[in-house]
């Protein structure tokens, strides 16, 4: 059995993301985050051919529920961006859309996913410690913090497809 916590293979208002939609993204991000990604970093993302998803309310057309950036490398994906609107975290969707991103790389072809993450950021650790998710390295003074200064990044690694153990 693949290393997939939850049963849920699909996510209802998820789809691709395009160019029309960086603004609604960037929005978010400037609510959640004090160092957000542009909506210039977006658009050169998905100029750049990365893959962009998003997951919208089904029942409020045009609400945006969460987003993610993946970068293709040969068989491995890195995970740019994965992140839910202010109002909407704590419900797991998070953890949906992460799971649904890692079924997705492996049946296109990957055998592993990478990501960058903060130490600091208590909550992404847990989330992706439950997907099997272990840290590789670290790269020194990787994030902007507040104060002027400079906060490492861990990075993490996960296979896809492997047996429970």
């Amino acid at each position: 059995m693949a290393r997939f916590p939850i049963q849920e293979a699909r996510l209802k208002g998820l789809r691709p993301m395009s160019m029309l939609d960086l603004s609604r993204v960037a929005a978010i991000e400037r609510r959640i985050y004090d160092f957000p990604w542009t909506e210039g970093n977006f658009r050169d993302s998905l100029n750049a051919g990365h893959e962009g998803w998003l997951l919208e309310a089904v029942d409020m057309p045009g609400k945006l529920k969460a987003y993610a950036l993946l970068m293709w490398i040969v068989d491995e994906v890195h995970l740019l961006n994965l992140s839910v609107s202010d109002d909407e975290q704590g419900r797991g969707l998070g953890r949906r859309l992460l799971d649904w991103l890692m079924r997705h790389c492996f049946e296109e072809g990957a055998q592993s996913m990478l990501l960058e993450v903060r130490p600091s950021n208590q909550a992404a650790l847990r989330l992706y410690a439950a997907f099997g998710f272990e840290q590789v390295s670290t790269r020194k003074g990787y994030y902007p913090a507040r104060g002027g200064g400079r906060e490492d990044a861990w990075v993490l690694r996960c296979q896809l497809g492997l047996e429970e153990p």
